[in-house]
């Protein structure tokens, strides 16, 4: 029932983000966590900020790249 509550407590943020479609795909080994919001990215720029990746097309947010995901969590 736990997970239950933590699916339905990140409804409000899975709406807020920047695109309707979103993928993500999670690195178990690694613990990386990557969110598109774009398929393909064609990402043409990259920032860091504590341990996030954000990836731009122009100005654009098409990914993010979550370093330390489940210390996140």
């Amino acid at each position: 029932m736990e997970k239950r509550l933590d699916i339905v407590s990140s409804i409000p943020h899975l709406l807020n983000m920047p695109s309707k479609r979103f993928w993500v795909d999670y690195d178990d080994e690694a613990d990386v966590l990557y969110i598109s919001f774009r398929k393909p990215q064609q990402a043409n720029d990259s920032v860091m900020d504590d341990d996030i990746i954000y990836h731009y097309h122009d100005k654009q947010l098409v990914g993010l790249t979550i370093l330390h995901a489940r210390e996140k969590a």
